[in-house]
């Protein structure tokens, strides 16, 4: 797969696939191996066996079209295969007298009196390939239209008479097969999106049918990663058709592939020690979250940094150096196990040699705690002087008391958790990091907080939320959830492929930030270390989630599977 692989809107696909038909490769070279990578999924996914039909619903459009060379070919290689089409004319359609040629059934909804014949076909078929609506659907699904994707979501999909959403379970037909028969789903693969899916706003119509498989072409699509849409997508595989990946280079937004991080995941030299690979410094940790520091330092030790240091407030650390030998230990000051502000000059003496910081896990937001942040971060304000633009506030609403120290130079900087709820309290606070690289991990909640808006706002229009939010804080930020998005300050955005309801869990932000802090102390830049973390940290949920289910894995289970997935990732290189 050729990478950075972009994500794009309708309208921008229209105008790729125009400016590679201008270039002399046509619509219809296009259109044959769109066809045939439809074919192709579902031979990979379902080799032919005796008696297993396909069944292919072609729409009137484009996307009708490369549902009938899925069919050519599938007939080709043994399928029996019919067509359906719905307000498909086969006149001057050079693939349906293809499709004659090779002796495939084809019906069509106008001419089936109560749509007898597709519900005959539907009952034999264990293949359907939807090909009756693409990407540019923007009015209701109604008439007859409706009426196929109503009786093909029974057969198909039972039990499902609404659109399906993020929490819909997957459903085995027949319902209970004899005990020595193997389950075999039927399968269902959508062509370049599910019919009723809006590729733009992630929309879905009532009278969709979700698919097991997704076979987009040449660039996902925008509403592939959007929900309620998103949740109808399967298995999402990207096809080329041909369009030179040159006429898609200016497009700022992308998803993160496999390739991609692995490109970026930094080199592990054989006469390396572990200064090489950097030193971590995380502040973390409260008496009533103990666990946050540990699952942050773990995952940057899993990282491959080559040293981790915890400070924490000194009750927490007889708890955790027995869970974690590796890393060493700085006890800071603290106010009935919450950290105080007596610290920042215990941190400041021990900054120096630190490639990069963590800032915010399980700190909580007692006063104390929020003033500590504060006036530790405050600090550059003294080392890089921003301009005034008004007054620091603590949670009193007062200046909080002392002058900043100028200390050394700060590493680059992750703040999570704790610390950005303490920077949701304070006003200006984005000039206290104009001299410093950061990125910023918020989920919904915490992004709310510092923006002034709701939860549900931010869920939304998660991308524009993240890129304004980096555009106007000069920073990196990283909005976790579903498909994380990576935003830089220069517009560019990088989509995580992962959307993962295990990792729903307590902790799991933990480990992506200590992912991303190791990262950065190995060299990385910020923006490459929030992917390349977030990347890691998705594809490890999936193999946790692969072991435990959706529902009862914890955050400390990601931890071992980091360095499968990094090891994985480093063997992309040689293929």
């Amino acid at each position: 797969m050729r990478y950075p692989l972009k994500i794009v809107t309708t309208q921008a696909m229209r105008d790729l696939e125009r400016r590679a038909h201008e270039s002399g490769h046509t619509y219809a070279d296009m259109m044959e191996l769109a066809g045939r990578a439809v074919a192709a999924v579902v031979h990979r996914d379902r080799p032919p066996a005796e008696g297993q039909h396909v069944l292919v619903l072609a729409g009137p459009g484009n996307n009708g079209g490369d549902g009938l060379v899925a069919a050519r070919y599938l007939a080709q290689w043994g399928y029996p295969v019919r067509v359906y089409c719905v307000r498909r004319s086969p006149e001057g359609d050079a693939n349906y007298a293809r499709l004659q040629d090779v002796g495939v059934d084809v019906a069509h909804a106008e001419a089936d009196e109560a749509l007898a014949v597709l519900q005959a076909w539907l009952d034999e078929a264990e293949v359907l390939v939807d090909a009756l609506l693409g990407t540019g659907v923007s009015r209701p699904i109604e008439g007859v239209m409706k009426e196929v994707l109503d009786l093909a979501r029974r057969r198909f999909r039972p039990g499902e008479e609404a659109a399906p959403s993020s929490e819909v379970a997957e459903v085995v037909w027949p319902a209970a097969p004899p005990a020595s028969a193997p389950v075999r789903r039927p399968l269902v693969v959508a062509v370049d999106c599910p019919s009723g899916l809006n590729c733009d706003t992630g929309a879905l119509d009532p009278a969709a049918i979700r698919a097991d498989v997704t076979v987009t072409f040449a660039y996902p699509k925008a509403g592939h990663f959007l929900f309620p849409g998103a949740a109808a997508v399967g298995t999402l595989a990207v096809a080329d058709i041909g369009i030179n990946p040159a006429f898609a280079a200016e497009i700022p937004v992308e998803v993160a592939t496999g390739e991609a991080v692995a490109a970026l995941l930094p080199e592990r030299p054989p006469d390396a020690h572990k200064g090489t690979f950097g030193k971590v410094l995380i502040v973390a940790g409260s008496v009533n979250y103990t666990g946050a520091a540990y699952l942050a330092a773990a995952a940057a030790a899993r990282s491959g940094a080559g040293l981790v240091t915890v400070a924490l407030p000194r009750p927490l650390h007889p708890i955790l150096a027995s869970r974690l030998a590796e890393a060493t230990w700085l006890a800071l000051p603290h106010d009935l196990g919450v950290i105080h502000r007596d610290a920042i000059p215990v941190l400041e003496e021990h900054l120096e040699g630190y490639r990069a910081l963590l800032l915010g896990p399980g700190l909580t937001q007692e006063k104390e705690a929020v003033r500590f942040v504060q006036e530790f971060l405050q600090r550059e304000v003294a080392h890089h002087p921003p301009p005034p633009i008004g007054f620091l506030k603590d949670v009193a609403g007062a200046p909080p008391s002392g002058e900043p120290k100028a200390g050394p130079p700060w590493p680059p900087l992750v703040l999570d958790a704790d610390a950005l709820n303490a920077l949701a309290q304070s006003e200006g606070w984005p000039q206290w990091l104009a001299g410093v690289q950061a990125v910023l991990t918020p989920h919904a909640g915490e992004m709310a907080r510092l923006l002034g808006t709701t939860p549900a706002e931010v869920q939304a229009a998660r991308w524009e939320v993240a890129a304004e939010a980096a555009r106007e804080w000069n920073q990196v930020v990283v909005l976790k959830g579903a498909f994380t998005v990576t935003a830089s300050p220069d517009g560019r955005l990088t989509v995580n492929p992962f959307a993962n309801p295990a990792l729903a869990t307590a902790g799991s932000g933990d480990v992506l930030a200590g992912l991303v802090t190791g990262f950065l102390a190995q060299g990385l830049a910020p923006r490459e270390a929030a992917v390349a973390g977030a990347y890691v940290h998705g594809l490890a949920g999936e193999r946790a989630r692969q072991a435990t289910g959706d529902a009862g894995m914890l955050a400390g289970d990601l931890l071992p599977h980091i360095p499968e997935v990094l090891r994985r990732l480093r063997a992309l290189r040689c293929t």
